[in-house]
């Protein structure tokens, strides 16, 4: 899958959320995507890693420190 791909699955989810609002004005959209696109981003890439928290930052391009942080944020440690 590439990039593009991935940007055209999330226009499609945005146009879709708009849609459904019918009118309605949106409210802190920004934080509301950083939300719901970090959590299953985490779970993948942690899943991929086999649960190692430095290759998983590494991946990321983050801190593992900030990973460690988020995944504690998301309630994705066990």
């Amino acid at each position: 899958m590439s990039k593009k791909h991935i940007e055209e699955c999330i226009r499609d989810s945005l146009e879709t959320y708009f849609k459904d609002l019918r009118g309605v004005e949106p409210n802190a959209m920004y934080d509301m995507i950083l939300k719901v696109v970090e959590k299953p981003l985490l779970d993948v890439v942690m899943k991929h890693a086999d649960g190692n928290q430095s290759r998983a930052a590494e991946w990321l391009g983050i801190n593992r420190n900030t990973l460690r942080r988020k995944l504690l944020d998301h309630k994705l440690t066990k």
